[in-house]
């Protein structure tokens, strides 16, 4: 059996979308869907009630808002052999699980992530041009850092049972950090190049700004929490390189991709010190939820 655990958090339409998608597998394995709420003030728990399909099965974490925490209460929820990992608001081909597990098998792999293409809207912003460009080099994750981000995912249970679980402290970066584990442990990794997910684009530049604010807050608490593996706080890892705008684009691309890579860059630092200025205080001020 496989067990696909989404967490998710005010987003009714995010993850219908994803339920429909995901139903419509054209595969016989037994496949369950594990939606875990984290603590929605929206209709969202709502609509995964509403779906009439015995496969799917809503949980709750109210005790910790983080979407590794949701993950984590999905794993313990479930006995499959094989679990994976989608976000809310992503959608995948017919064909997807079958292909995923086909890989999974064929490969020999402990943990596996898959291809995620960006979706652009029908007029496209230049935010929506940057993120596609730029999001979700899996590939690229797997070969430099030994991770593959948590939308796109798949993990055998007894990996978990080594290494334990996601560490739900980590605002960002929590994919990284149990990828590294599993690498460190001598688990197989490997890329699946055609086994296809979706996921939408960023569209506008507030949101891109939220998500590198989250990601160097991340990195700060990686280093805060695992200084033997991260680093010293108070000293930002360098940028890999791996989203550096290619020069197959445009000299107008190029030099809007460019500018706004700079810009992103100064937001993630902003998100690091804030988490190194306060992060700690406010972690051990802060109740669970």
């Amino acid at each position: 059996m496989i067990s696909i655990v989404i967490p998710v958090y005010n987003d009714p339409e995010g993850i219908s979308e994803t339920l429909d998608s995901l139903r419509s597998q054209s595969i016989t394995h037994d496949y369950r869907i594990h939606v875990v709420d984290n603590d929605s003030t929206d209709r969202t728990p709502e609509v995964v009630r509403s779906y009439d399909d015995d496969r799917i099965t809503l949980h709750h974490e109210r005790d910790i808002q983080s979407s590794y925490a949701a993950r984590n209460t999905g794993i313990r929820r479930t006995n499959a052999d094989v679990l994976a990992f989608v976000d809310a608001d992503m959608t995948v081909p017919e064909n997807w699980l079958d292909d995923a597990l086909t890989a999974f098998r064929d490969t020999d792999a402990d943990y596996m992530g898959c291809n995620v293409e960006l979706a652009l809207p029908d007029e496209p912003t230049l935010a929506a041009r940057y993120d596609r460009h730029t999001g979700f080099p899996v590939e690229g994750y797997l070969e430099h850092q030994q991770f593959a981000p948590t939308c796109c995912l798949f993990v055998h249970r007894d990996v978990f049972e080594d290494v334990g679980f996601f560490d739900h402290r980590l605002k960002s970066g929590g994919d990284k950090e149990f990828g590294n584990r599993v690498h460190d442990a001598g688990y197989d990794q490997h890329f699946a190049d055609d086994v296809r997910m979706f996921h939408p684009t960023r569209n506008s530049i507030p949101e891109l700004v939220s998500k590198d604010r989250r990601v160097g807050r991340g990195l700060c608490q990686l280093q805060r929490y695992y200084p033997d593996r991260y680093g010293t706080p108070g000293i930002p890892p360098r940028p890999t390189g791996i989203k550096r705008p290619d020069r197959d684009l445009s000299i107008r691309d190029r030099l809007a991709f460019g500018a706004l890579s700079t810009f992103l860059t100064g937001a993630r630092g902003l998100g690091y010190y804030y988490e190194y200025l306060l992060g700690e205080e406010r972690d051990l001020e802060a109740p669970t939820r």
